[in-house]
């Protein structure tokens, strides 16, 4: 399955998530990872030093994530205000979008 947005591609299934029962808020393109980082918690009775590379690789890939998405975003805004600069340098020309007062 593949996000739209995202370099990463599903790899865990929703069948998977379910049934190693990950919290909805953790499906993401990195639950393949805390499937079996659960599974040693619960194992290890979570004690933090004994699943430390199960939980490296995992949060590894969250960073991963997120950065992209801050790339992202910044392309967005970068061409936000490309449009906008255009748009003001046109004064003469009749906007599309009406500026309010409050802008």
């Amino acid at each position: 399955m593949e996000v739209e947005g995202s370099s990463k591609k599903m790899i865990a299934t929703q069948e998977e998530m379910v049934e190693a029962r990950v919290p909805i808020p953790y499906r993401d393109q990195c639950a393949h990872l805390l499937i079996p980082l659960n599974k040693c918690r619960h194992a290890e009775f979570y004690l933090p030093w004994k699943c430390e590379n199960e939980r490296h690789v995992y949060e590894k890939c969250e960073y991963e994530l997120v950065m992209e998405r801050m790339l992202l975003m910044q392309k967005i805004r970068q061409g936000e205000a490309k449009l906008k600069q255009t748009n003001s340098q046109g004064k003469g020309s009749i906007a599309l979008i009406p500026t309010t007062a409050n802008a």
